[in-house]
């Protein structure tokens, strides 16, 4: 088994640049289905997600080639199945991606249940809702999902909460469907604005992605690209609540201020000075971090997967900090990992009251990828050894998370045990 073992006691301080957001990734290399040309992704993360979403797209009939530069290749021109791998697509959430650009390319598709992190039920059904209003026939059968496009086409979809996934499967399903498809109550996040930008780009029409309405004009085909994902908001989110509370100062270059709006908020709120241009992030953390109050939202509210980060913080903060999980029902348990390092947290439904203090190293385990994060920053800031096991779930969203934090000045290493 490999573990994460980390000495506390030292501030993450220096410069590092921020590479592509997962989470932009991912949905962009389903779109790349589209078209029978071929597709260049630069800048991407060496990540578990990434690499079997890659492994699908391989068994579709994709030829995929990951570079060690970050440049990912896709040659779709071959692709000829419509069926996804059983215990890949459990082990991959976003392998529910596939099912829009597998019916707007071959109106047929058979899906599993996606699998992922155990963080509440974030059931299907508005991706299901959204292909039936734009005439998709489906059939929910021992497990699997059968998709009948050949009626596919445009027409208006209304999601009842704004999920992502759900508007970048609709938005991806009606690109070459005919005529025009209007999604209302849409998620708004960034890497939905990145998913229309790479569409575009292929030749595609859609429109209105930041706002809560989009529109999606079908075309007849898509042709080849060369894209750079956005830089991981998340990734970015989580080196400037470990500096903050490392009590270190940290310039993250690549990432973007206007998507991290919320996160540098409340980084005020505690105390910490933040200085942003264009393409740069800078934090300085003062000796105290202050309680505050969180309450997670859709974008541009503060983003679910910086709560358990949030958290962690709030841990080693002056006072009682309060925080209260909106989006997902289960994405406390990281709380649990924390309290055997000394955290004083009580948890009742969806809120977590923590009162900051001093933390201490011991055993503890990664029940999902954003929470297992959360129990590496606060090892950096506990007295004593701290060793981190079920690192696959880290390695889900964090390219080789210990490189990244022995370069700001972590004592920390990976080894077998």
């Amino acid at each position: 088994m490999e573990v994460l073992r980390i000495e506390g006691g030292n501030r993450i301080s220096g410069v590092f640049s921020v590479g592509g957001a997962k989470n932009a990734v991912l949905p962009i290399l389903a779109a790349a289905i589209l078209t029978d040309e071929d597709v260049v992704l630069t800048g991407c993360p060496k990540l578990l997600d990434v690499n079997n979403m890659l492994k699908i797209m391989e068994t579709l009939g994709c030829r995929c080639a990951f570079g060690g530069d970050g440049t990912i290749r896709i040659q779709s021109g071959n692709a000829n199945g419509w069926e996804m791998p059983d215990e890949l697509s459990k082990a991959l959430r976003s392998s529910i991606f596939m099912m829009g650009p597998i019916l707007g390319r071959f109106h047929k598709a058979t899906v599993t249940y996606p699998g992922g992190c155990e963080i509440g039920q974030r059931p299907i059904d508005l991706h299901l809702k959204g292909l039936r209003a734009l005439g998709v026939e489906i059939e929910e059968t021992h497990g699997m999902i059968y998709c009948n496009g050949e009626n596919l086409r445009g027409g208006p979809v209304h999601f009842d909460f704004p999920s992502v996934g759900a508007t970048e499967n609709i938005m991806m399903a009606a690109v070459l469907a005919k005529g025009e498809t209007v999604i209302t109550n849409a998620a708004r996040e960034p890497e939905i604005v990145d998913l229309q930008r790479f569409i575009n780009l292929m030749g595609g029409d859609v429109s209105g992605a930041g706002t809560d309405e989009i529109r999606v004009r079908g075309v007849s085909k898509l042709h080849g690209a060369a894209y750079r994902p956005l830089p991981d908001r998340i990734v970015a989110g989580t080196l400037l609540v470990t500096a903050a509370m490392t009590r270190g100062e940290i310039e993250l270059i690549g990432a973007v201020p206007g998507d991290l709006g919320a996160v540098l908020d409340k980084l005020r709120q505690a105390g910490c000075e933040i200085g942003a241009s264009e393409a740069a992030i800078r934090l300085k953390a003062p000796e105290k971090l202050a309680a505050i109050e969180v309450s997670t939202q859709p974008y541009p509210g503060f983003p679910t997967d910086m709560q358990a980060q949030i958290m962690a913080m709030a841990c080693t903060a002056k006072g009682t900090s309060v925080i209260v999980e909106n989006v997902f029902e289960n994405r406390l348990s990281h709380a649990a990992q924390l309290r055997r390092m000394g955290a004083e947290i009580i948890v009742n439904n969806r809120t977590a009251v923590i009162r900051g203090g001093r933390l201490t190293g011991a055993r503890v385990s990664a029940r999902d990828l954003r929470g297992g994060a959360a129990l590496v920053m606060a090892a950096l800031a506990a007295e004593g050894v701290t060793v981190v096991d079920n690192l696959s779930q880290i390695d889900r969203g964090y390219e080789a998370f210990e490189n990244t934090l022995k370069s700001l000045g972590a004592n920390i290493v990976r080894e077998e045990i």
